[in-house]
């Protein structure tokens, strides 16, 4: 994977405890999600996609996920 300019949330936490979603463009119409303290992982998306999956999480949709 090429080496990619990650930004940091502005809602993430600023106690410095590590819980920080980072997001990159690629260039190619993607972006890349990845929390902090895990870097491998990476999740890939497009804008579209990533609209679809922030309003499921503002109308609750994905709480029900949280306790699995």
């Amino acid at each position: 994977m090429r080496e990619v300019p990650w930004q940091k949330s502005g809602f993430s936490s600023t106690g410095g405890n590590g819980d920080c979603l980072e997001v990159a463009a690629t260039g190619t119409s993607t972006l890349r999600l990845r929390e902090s303290d895990e870097p491998g992982t990476v999740l890939t998306l497009t804008p579209a996609a990533l609209r679809s999956l922030l309003a499921r999480a503002r109308s609750g949709h994905l709480d029900s996920l949280s306790g699995r």
